[in-house]
Parts: structure tokens; C-alpha cells; sequence
């Protein structure tokens, strides 16, 4: 007998099977629900800031959707101040500035997908 976990219709069951000769009738199949595995708990990394000849680059801290861009070019941030807002299943994740100063240039618009590590914007 082999056993095999088989999926019907989102729901997993653990089944064997039993391989017979030159037989052409049919075997019963034993049927036994199985718990899925629980998924794997992350926290998203916390925003990262990269020094380069522009300034400072915040990037997203997670995968997700562009929710808000609350500084765009010319506006004034304080470090710690909200800059950008993320939607990631559901949760509204805000991006922070690491940095006092000007933002210069922002890379994302409203609604935006972003993986974790795209740069949002700079600031110099």
C-alpha cells in the first residue's frame, strides 16, 4: 500500500492505495481527513534607509499595495514621521522616515504594488 495526501476542493484527505496485479476491478479506498499544516509566521522587516548621492532612500518594509503617499516632493519630514502608508493583507502598515529633511523624489504612485526592499522615496 502507498499512501498519498490528495486535495479535493480545498480540503485535504490522506488516502492509500493499494496497486493489484492485472486486475481490472476496483479497490476500496480508505478516506481519513487530515489537518493542513498551520502557516508559517513572519513579521515584515522594518523599513530599510539607504544613503546614496540623492539622499536617503525608504524603502517598503513588506510586500503590499501603495495605500497613501502623505509627503510628496518638496514637503518637509521629521524622522519618524509617516510618509508613506502600505496596504498588506487587509492591515495598513505605515513607512516611517529614518531621516529629517526634504523629500526629493518620490518613486511609487497611490495603488502601486510593492515588494519589500522597492524604494518609496528619497529624502535629502
Amino acid at each position: 500500500m502507498e499512501k498519498y495526501i490528495v486535495r479535493v476542493n480545498g480540503k485535504e484527505y490522506e488516502v492509500e492505495v493499494e496497486k493489484v496485479g492485472a486486475s481490472s476491478e476496483p479497490q476500496a479506498v480508505e478516506e481519513k481527513p487530515v489537518k493542513p499544516a498551520p502557516a508559517p509566521q513572519s513579521t515584515a522587516p522594518a523599513p530599510q534607509s539607504t544613503a546614496n548621492a540623492k539622499g536617503t532612500v525608504l524603502e517598503a518594509g513588506a510586500a503590499g499595495k501603495v495605500f497613501k503617499i502623505l509627503k510628496k516632493a518638496g514637503d518637509k519630514v521629521e524622522k519618524g514621521e509617516e510618509a508613506v502608508i502600505l496596504e498588506a493583507m487587509k492591515m495598513e502598515i505605515p513607512m516611517v522616515a529614518t531621516v529629517s529633511g526634504v523629500v526629493d523624489t518620490v518613486f511609487v504612485n497611490e495603488g502601486q504594488p510593492v515588494e519589500a526592499g522597492d524604494k518609496l522615496l528619497t529624502i535629502a
